[in-house]
């Protein structure tokens, strides 16, 4: 049996890391390393930031369009490709698993991949030669919810699955690309808890949930993140994996400081 992986990652700013910004190449360098190390799934599953819904949604699509949710790039930013399948199949075991948990959640005939889907594949796996679906965040970004969705995705019965949770561990956007040291403070704070709550081994399993619950009250949590669908991402791979992360990766992005986590 192969192992259901998981990864956090922090997904930059907007296509800029396809359109050779600067401020991405440490993200990029990190992605393509990671992308390496993990074994090639059958499958990869992710959770986007860019994706609320009332009731989960799946996209169920074959073969599923590029959407490209951002405004304001050069013209090569609309003409990116990632021409991946989907797996209506795994689709409707992740419904399946999500009813029995009872959690209300939909399939997606019609919906395609969004930048914090697409970006990231592209720099991990740019064949595009394995099956896809997303997820989205329910759109109450309630902690518990999505520690619940997680805790659902890990009774999928195939095991040799990439459940990525695409997010951002610093997002503000007034934050980024500004030479401040109060901002920066702040994203040093709050990266520091994030990385012990995520890898601290001698924590136990409540306490980090506990604490992923309560994530607001740690240090600059609300000046990192005002609003907390990119944090979210995690909670979902963590709810999923019920452990700390394996591994930890760093990069600066944007010029904050932001991370990466693998199990």
């Amino acid at each position: 049996m192969k192992p259901v992986r998981s990864l956090f990652l922090s997904h930059g700013g907007g296509p800029l890391p396809l359109l050779g910004e600067p401020n991405h190449h440490e993200m990029i360098a990190t992605l393509d390393a990671i992308g390496k190390q993990i074994a090639k799934p059958m499958a990869i599953i992710v959770i986007s930031a860019h994706w609320e819904a009332a009731t989960v949604k799946i996209t169920a699509h074959a073969k599923p369009d590029l959407i490209y949710d951002y405004y304001g790039f050069a013209r090569e930013a609309y003409d990116l490709k990632y021409p991946c399948v989907g797996e209506p199949e795994l689709a409707q075991q992740v419904l399946s698993a999500f009813k029995l948990a009872e959690i209300e959640a939909e399939l997606d005939s019609t919906r395609g991949y969004d930048h914090g889907m697409f970006v990231p594949l592209m720099l991990m796996y740019p064949q595009a030669d394995i099956p896809c679906i997303q997820i989205s965040l329910q759109q109450d970004l309630s902690a518990t919810k999505h520690l619940q969705i997680g805790q659902a995705l890990a009774t999928l019965p195939n095991d040799d699955l990439l459940i990525i949770g695409s997010g951002f561990s610093y997002h503000n956007i007034r934050g980024f690309g500004v030479e401040n040291a109060g901002v920066q403070e702040e994203n040093e704070q709050f990266n520091a808890w994030l990385v012990d709550t995520m890898m601290n081994k001698t924590l136990n399993e409540a306490e980090r949930v506990k604490r992923l619950k309560n994530w607001s009250i740690a240090p600059s949590a609300r000046a990192c993140h005002p609003r907390e669908e990119h944090l979210l991402p995690l909670h979902v791979c963590y709810g999923l994996m019920g452990r700390p992360a394996s591994e930890h990766f760093a990069a600066k992005i944007l010029q904050r400081d932001a991370s990466f986590f693998l199990w």
